[in-house]
């Protein structure tokens, strides 16, 4: 059910905004557990968008953002099992332990939180561009898919 850009709440905009700075932060960190635990966050953050864009109060009983957005979001199933499984990786990387990823498991959920973006820019029907033309260059903005390296966020 993908959103006309007009009907994007600015609550989403801005969710995803903060998720493209957080993986711009990421692949600019040395360490694998701060690249891991901000790559995680942004995930987070692109999974309230959609859920700021689809969501509906229902209930008291609190649940993870993962469950609503497979909920939600049927089409994020494997996405929201995906990051969910890497979360207590993140609670670890966030105490401090650097043992807890490793380089590559830090770049490849960089890459996969960008491929995650990605998707959902696409499924509120989003261009990158359209974001904030203020915190994303507009030179690389595409439909292709980037990686955080290739779109950076500008902070301010």
């Amino acid at each position: 059910m993908p959103l006309a850009p007009a009907a994007a709440p600015p609550a989403s905009l801005d969710l995803l905004a903060q998720a493209c700075r957080a993986l711009s932060e990421a692949s600019a960190s040395a360490r694998p557990a701060d690249r891991f635990a901000l790559a995680h966050l942004a995930a987070l953050r692109i999974a309230a968008a959609v859920l700021a864009s689809r969501a509906r109060p229902a209930g008291r009983r609190l649940r993870s953002a993962w469950d609503l957005l497979a909920q939600v979001a049927p089409e994020l199933q494997e996405w929201a099992a995906f990051f969910a499984a890497g979360a207590a990786k993140r609670a670890a990387a966030q105490a401090g332990l650097s043992r807890a990823v490793t380089a590559r498991e830090a770049d490849d959920l960089v890459r996969e939180a960008s491929a995650f973006l990605t998707l959902v820019e696409g499924l509120l029907g989003l261009d990158p561009a359209l974001l904030d033309p203020a915190l994303l260059d507009p030179a690389l903005a595409s439909s292709t898919l980037l990686t955080p390296a290739d779109r950076p966020c500008r902070a301010g």
